[in-house]
């Protein structure tokens, strides 16, 4: 498995590159990081591609690469991301299997 992107989350973040003229090269970078009310947090960044670790996975979808560090995959792996307009709100959601539960806003995790 890896983390996926759905062709939502891959226009949204084509937008994204090409709005804030993002020079080639730019990856997305998703991370855990401690905190929230669940537990974890769900990081979403970008980075130019010459900065990864040697020890990154990466996935790419639609020419929009995923790059995670080792510790987190280990939390996001199976993961699906996907870009929802509402109403309300836009944002990206984290659809992730390994998540025993989510805080309201969806943006924090317990393993």
């Amino acid at each position: 498995m890896a983390i996926q992107l759905t062709d939502n989350a891959v226009r949204e973040i084509q937008r994204i590159f090409h709005e804030n003229k993002m020079p080639p090269g730019t990856v997305v970078r998703l991370q855990v990081k401690g905190g929230g009310c669940a537990g974890f947090n769900y990081n979403m960044d970008f980075h130019d591609e010459s900065k990864l670790d040697k020890f990154d996975k990466i996935s790419e979808y639609g020419g929009v690469k995923v790059v995670c560090d080792m510790k987190s995959y280990l939390y996001l792996n199976g993961m699906t991301v996907d870009f929802v307009r509402t109403l309300m709100a836009q944002q990206f959601v984290f659809n992730n299997p390994n998540a025993k539960s989510t805080c309201g806003c969806g943006t924090s995790f317990s393993a």
